[in-house]
């Protein structure tokens, strides 16, 4: 097995994974009622979750 000979400092263990970052518009899905964008397993702004409303928000 191997074994580092030296511990890697933060910062070269941040270069190694800067590219790891999710791109933001990959994973977007489009609400169709409202039209808004939203992710994958999260609550949309109005309440949504998979098409039904779960928290009831008051509007102004």
């Amino acid at each position: 097995m191997a074994v580092q000979k030296h511990k890697k400092s933060r910062s070269k263990r941040g270069m190694r994974r800067s590219h790891n970052k999710l791109s933001d518009n990959k994973f977007l899905l489009i609400n169709k009622k409202t039209g808004k964008k939203y992710l994958y397993h999260h609550i949309t702004d109005d309440g949504f979750y998979k098409g039904q409303q779960i928290i009831n928000k008051k509007r102004n």
